[in-house]
């Protein structure tokens, strides 16, 4: 007899009020114990993946049979994709991954040093990981381990669009997230204002800035805002001449990789306007997408 997996929660299932729970997969359906009671329920079966060559983004194989029922998300904006969507499914994350608010999961460490005996210690049916985000290594450790991995890749928000909707339905087979429905008809648009030229910086002494070929170039574009170093490498050094300059209509100093603050930023630039802004809604794709869209595209906060 194939030996069950069991995957114990700790939050509660509406309208029960029980907190320990255990849900056991087995045979194709899944059943819940609640431990305070010592009952045991059984749920609405599995959905099935089709036995096909399941594939990532970057076209490496993902052995699954089923719809996996405990997944560990090494990406931040994927972490807060199935804390709003599938929060049952999520097994662990990572400590960067901040969204959604009181997200309460366990924590693999970072992004670019994940506990891989903690990720196997969970027994997890599937890994999440970026192929920016992450590094290649830990993704083949965690494979020789037999664990299935499945890297994203978003270059832009087409293709990040096209990530989430070919990951998710793995995840949620029976249902395409609301959030990324309405994500696909915001960014559809066209452009929400004349074009502005603007530069976003992501790093101080030295400076770095967002370059070309990169998912944030192709919201800024998208925005109606022109990043004037579109046609440099992905995250060029420059010096602070070659960002505070005259011809700029507006530097962006985001909060993330580098915390910019009303202190720290805005007094390098003499010839160029600054606007502070969310580093999450420009860098992370997922529901924050959504709400990059309301903020940037539908307010004037970037003019």
């Amino acid at each position: 007899m194939r030996r069950p997996k069991t995957n114990l929660g700790t939050q509660p299932i509406p309208g029960t009020g029980h907190r320990n729970v255990i849900h056991v997969p087995f045979d194709g359906a899944t059943y819940i114990l609640f431990t305070e009671a010592a009952t045991v329920r059984r749920v609405e079966p599995r959905a099935r993946v089709e036995r096909v060559e399941l594939r990532d983004d970057l076209g490496a194989l993902v052995p699954l049979s089923d719809a996996p029922v405990r997944v560990v998300s090494l990406v931040p904006s994927l972490t807060e994709a199935l804390a709003v969507t599938c929060p049952h499914l999520l097994a662990a994350a990572t400590d960067w991954c901040t969204h959604s608010a009181g997200l309460d999961v366990p924590r693999v460490r970072g992004t670019k040093n994940p506990d891989l005996d903690a990720i196997a210690a969970l027994q997890p049916d599937l890994v999440i990981a970026n192929k920016e985000e992450n590094r290649e290594l830990d993704v083949e450790r965690l494979r020789g381990r037999g664990i299935p991995v499945w890297v994203t890749d978003n270059v832009d928000v087409p293709s990040a669009l096209a990530s989430m909707r070919r990951l998710f339905a793995v995840l949620t087979p029976e249902v395409t997230p609301q959030w990324l429905e309405e994500a696909e008809r915001l960014w559809a648009q066209p452009p929400p204002r004349p074009p502005r030229r603007v530069a976003v910086p992501i790093w101080r002494d030295p400076w770095m800035v967002v370059g070309g070929a990169t998912y944030t170039d192709d919201v800024l574009a998208r925005l109606g805002l022109v990043n004037v170093f579109a046609d440099w490498p992905r995250y060029p050094h420059v010096e602070l001449a070659e960002i505070d300059r005259p011809d700029l209509d507006l530097v962006l100093l985001p909060d993330e990789p580098y915390v910019f603050t009303p202190t720290d930023g805005p007094e390098a630039f003499a010839h160029v306007p600054t606007a502070l802004v969310s580093g999450r809604l420009l860098t992370w794709y997922g529901p924050a997408m959504v709400e990059a869209w309301r903020v940037y595209a539908e307010t004037t906060v970037l003019g």
